[in-house]
């Protein structure tokens, strides 16, 4: 099991108690439970086009399950999705699902990336926690995780950081372009004095 996904054979053990599975970051290199509808009518898997597909400001996703399980979420759509799908959204996703070249592609730049970034942190002595989605997280013992997200900001580079007892130590760190990640390398450097 890696930090942020679960292998779908972890899923079978416990798939009485797990109605459902919320599935982000699976394109990145998790391993996704839909394989396991067929034979468990109680699973729903749901997926959203806003990570993988880029389409975050569309608001698009969607669910995989039993017929059964489908049509309860048709009947009930109304009373709690206040945020339809307009035209727009519902044409951008249909092209993303369209285009798998580019869908193949682009996961796998995020994943080249993702490990590329995780390389150059451990190089620097950050300790980065196994992921498979678009981000990382990554601590280093010289320094906490505010002051470290503080110093990042004042080079222009911009991490997400939680204070919560489990994750304040970390930088939640998102995987950007190439450029991207030399400057946050080259502000780490600078931060940490390193040559």
């Amino acid at each position: 099991m890696d930090f942020y996904g679960t292998r779908a054979g972890d899923i079978q053990y416990d798939i009485r108690q797990i109605p459902g599975r919320y599935e982000a970051y699976v394109d990145f290199g998790g391993e996704s439970a839909v394989p396991l509808i067929a034979d468990h009518p109680n699973l729903l898997v749901v997926q959203t086009m806003s990570k993988s597909r880029a389409l975050a400001g569309l608001r698009v996703g969607y669910a995989l399950g039993g017929v059964g399980l489908i049509e309860a979420l048709h009947r009930v759509k109304n009373s709690f999705n206040s945020y339809p799908l307009g035209r727009l959204a519902q044409a951008g996703a249909t092209a993303s699902v369209h285009d798998d070249a580019y869908f193949h592609e682009s996961c796998a730049r995020v994943v080249a990336g993702r490990e590329a970034m995780t390389r150059e942190l451990i190089r620097l002595g950050f300790v980065v926690l196994p992921s498979s989605a678009n981000f990382v997280f990554a601590r280093h013992p010289a320094r906490g995780g505010p002051e470290f997200a503080a110093a990042l900001r004042e080079h222009a580079v911009l991490v997400r950081h939680f204070n919560k007892p489990r994750t304040a130590p970390y930088l939640r760190i998102t995987v950007g372009t190439e450029d991207d990640v030399r400057r946050l390398i080259a502000a780490a450097v600078l931060i940490l004095g390193h040559e």
